[in-house]
């Protein structure tokens, strides 16, 4: 791979995880996974539906717990989570709030249980002055199946 690329995931219920681990063995980039301390979502997806609806609302987004490297050596940042409320996972959205200033292309991906919505456009007004080029990539729950759809946009990084 001609580029430095690195991975970067929230996984709420492992689908994305299982998406991020594809990809990173797909391309050999690095890989970071994006954690919150204990207790900020329940187990329960409505619960957190509502949890997160409060967070974006109120500006208070989760504090991540996994220590963001420098990424200055990345020229490309594919950055995966759930879709929630055709929105990015907060978790998500506290990343790209704290990485504003990189110079790297920043790419979404994302596993969703239904319709992704406005997803994109919602990345990119929360991506803010980051450099953002069209989603990579997006699996529904079933990522076993959208394997070879993935392989194939492997080819645009």
């Amino acid at each position: 791979m001609a580029s430095k690329v690195l991975i970067v995931y929230y996984s709420w219920s492992g689908h994305t995880a299982t998406l991020a681990k594809y990809l990173q063995q797909a391309t050999d980039a690095d890989l970071l996974a994006l954690r919150v301390p204990e207790q900020t979502f329940s187990s329960d997806m409505y619960d957190t539906s509502g949890r997160a609806k409060h967070q974006v609302a109120s500006g208070n987004l989760p504090h991540l717990t996994t220590v963001i490297p420098d990424l200055t050596g990345y020229e490309t940042i594919l950055v995966g989570g759930p879709v929630w409320s055709a929105a990015p996972s907060t978790p998500v959205l506290s990343f790209l709030k704290q990485v504003q200033g990189s110079r790297a292309v920043f790419r979404p991906f994302y596993t969703d249980a239904g319709t992704p919505g406005a997803y994109e456009q919602a990345f990119k007004q929360a991506a803010g002055q980051l450099q953002v080029k069209q989603e990579f990539g997006m699996a529904g729950d079933n990522v076993a199946q959208k394997k070879a759809e993935i392989s194939a946009r492997l080819t645009t990084l």
